[in-house]
């Protein structure tokens, strides 16, 4: 059976299948990065592991992977397939393409942004598979975006369009990471919401979690966390959606869990604020945790069209 390795790198863990054709999931398996070894041993777990699904692939299904791809997070140059920077993992100028192509015996392998190769999956197979236009957008510890056009996903000049999540919708607000104030990831992120419920509830192990099911229960002061979470956040989609006017507008990540008590008073606070714009369909991602993989095998099977198309 033809198939191709993904592998799904985040923070902490790893996620890694062999897809087929079909984009069916043909096999499944999760493990640590080993960060806390150092960025070398990160390496190291990451070609490992490639490796033994290479092998893998190989007994089960009677021929070799075609092809591999790869999501990383932090910056990306896929051109290049250098992984440029990433706190989170200690890297800097990784090049990760190379060195897993070495280790899996010249295979072709592409390397992808996590959150553009999630949104790649969710645009083609989930939840955008209608749309020729699509934006989405990851909720996590921080936010994310990834911008879709007609089946591909834009990476920008310099390879970080979609970052929606420095948008300053309240300057002069709380710092981001990125050193602006106010920016949309400072104020309606999972971690941000988390930070906002911990110090109105006064429990510091208090996360966004909880802050959704004490808006779920009524709580006034968690209705209050969320409401201003939820209002910076349809700022900075509205202004997303007067510079791009996307089709479907999918909402990820850890946030979007809470289900409706995320997306209706979102989907009311966008409305709210349009003039002549047109709403796009504001949806669920479909994929789950899985977008990562999924977009890593289409990733893969896009290289191989191209090599076939040279």
């Amino acid at each position: 059976m033809e198939h191709v390795i993904a592998l799904d790198v985040g923070g902490t863990g790893m996620k890694a299948a062999l897809v087929g054709d079909d984009d069916a999931l043909l096999y499944e398996a999760r493990r640590p990065t080993g960060r806390d070894r150092g960025p070398e041993a990160v390496v190291a777990s990451i070609l490992d592991f490639a490796a033994e699904l290479h092998e893998l692939g190989e007994q089960r299904y009677g021929q070799p992977a075609r092809a591999a791809g790869v999501a990383v997070p932090g910056i990306v140059d896929e051109a290049a397939g250098t992984a440029v920077y990433a706190a989170n993992l200690g890297w800097r100028d990784v090049p990760l393409r190379a060195l897993l192509s070495r280790r899996l015996g010249g295979l072709p392998v592409a390397l992808g942004h996590d959150v553009r190769t999630g949104g790649l999956a969710e645009g083609r197979i989930g939840a955008g598979r209608e749309a020729d236009r699509f934006l989405f957008v990851a909720l996590g510890t921080g936010i994310a975006g990834a911008i879709g056009i007609e089946g591909r996903i834009e990476r920008g000049a310099h390879g970080s369009a979609g970052e929606i999540g420095h948008l300053a919708v309240r300057p002069g607000g709380p710092e981001c990471g990125c050193g602006q104030r106010g920016c949309l990831e400072a104020l309606a992120s999972a971690a941000a919401v988390g930070r906002a419920w911990a110090a109105a509830s006064g429990d510091p192990e208090a996360t966004a979690a909880h802050a959704a099911r004490a808006v779920a229960a009524g709580d006034p002061r968690a209705v209050a966390v969320w409401t201003d979470a939820v209002e910076a956040l349809a700022a900075g989609l509205v202004t997303a959606l007067t510079l791009l006017d996307p089709h479907t507008l999918i909402v990820g990540g850890g946030l979007a869990e809470a289900g409706e008590t995320l997306f209706a008073p979102l989907r009311e606070a966008v409305h709210r604020r349009v003039t002549y714009q047109q709403v796009p369909l504001i949806v669920p991602a479909a994929l789950g945790d899985v977008a990562g993989c999924l977009g890593a095998g289409l990733l893969a099977r896009d290289l191989l069209s191209t090599e076939v198309a040279a």
